[in-house]
């Protein structure tokens, strides 16, 4: 199995996870779920009352108030990866399912009111990152003859839009909350490192310089940081996230500049693969897994 086969894949595997929330400003960690089996990518809700995290393929959601955890209606869609979106209005979620005549991903967005999927990307394999936040369109990662690159296409369905040519691995694309630009990671420079471009794909730059690698750039709601998940390069290869390595959560200011470490813990794949600010941008939630 090559590298890039390896970094989307669909499974469940053992791991004790806990649910966790972090104050950016005092760096104090607060555990909100323990489980006996591997748990991954929240978001928050647009109001911040829910976090919503991929189960065993299902979507769930746990109520801050009172702890309380459910499962999200997705249809047929419960062969999910940890690529999942929410509307900017909160009404809809995408969701990167497993369909079952060729077991691979393709994007759905389904409204919260009727829990009824509709195709976005017909083609696969294509895995859900971003949601430009007049809610019209889809930016997402999808191999195409054999290469691995950043796409966007209606929501309501059309044709889809190539943004990225250079060779290798390019992923994770997330709009900033202005709409202007798409964040992204690509491995074009040596590296998995964060790169941001408008969003009609011109003006490619590079964010990061930091000698790791580098993955999915999360834009705080007020549009002032960047928080992403960091790799020692001598740990893992440029294409690959895997799980059960010790990882740092960093941010950097939307700008560029120095990146801080916000926090090292034991995860990766499934840690922070979605945007999980919280609506006030002082608190980002995320997976943590349990060594050994």
């Amino acid at each position: 199995m090559n590298v890039v086969t390896e970094r989307k894949p669909f499974f469940v595997r053992d791991a004790v996870s806990y649910l966790e929330v972090i104050d950016i400003e005092t760096g104090n960690v607060r555990t909100l779920a323990e489980f006996d089996h591997c748990v991954e990518a929240p978001n928050w809700t647009r109001y911040g009352k829910r976090l919503i995290f991929n189960d065993r393929g299902r979507i769930n959601s746990y109520e801050m108030d009172t702890g309380a955890m459910t499962e999200i209606d997705t249809g047929f869609c419960t062969q999910c990866n940890n690529d999942h979106v929410l509307s900017a209005d909160g009404t809809m979620i995408g969701v990167s399912h497993h369909t079952i005549e060729d077991g691979q991903s393709r994007v759905y967005v389904i409204p919260f009111d009727t829990g009824v999927p509709v195709l976005a990307t017909p083609i696969a394999p294509s895995y859900l990152h971003g949601w430009s936040p007049d809610g019209g369109t889809l930016a997402y990662c999808a191999e195409r003859n054999g290469e691995y690159d950043i796409y966007t296409i209606p929501v309501g369905g059309g044709e889809e839009v190539r943004l990225t040519f250079e060779p290798g691995l390019s992923d994770g694309p997330e709009y900033t909350p202005d709409g202007r630009y798409i964040w992204f990671n690509s491995v074009r420079g040596g590296l998995m490192q964060l790169y941001r471009m408008k969003a009609d794909g011109s003006e490619q730059t590079r964010m990061t310089w930091d000698g790791r690698n580098d993955w999915f750039a999360h834009l705080s709601p007020d549009g002032r940081m960047v928080a992403y998940i960091s790799y020692l390069a001598s740990e893992v290869k440029p294409g690959d996230h895997p799980a059960n390595k010790h990882v740092e959560i960093r941010l950097m200011p939307t700008e560029g500049g120095e990146p801080t470490t916000l926090i090292t813990l034991f995860g990766g794949q499934g840690t922070l693969n979605v945007n999980s600010w919280a609506p006030d941008s002082k608190r980002l939630a995320f997976v943590r897994y349990k060594e050994g």
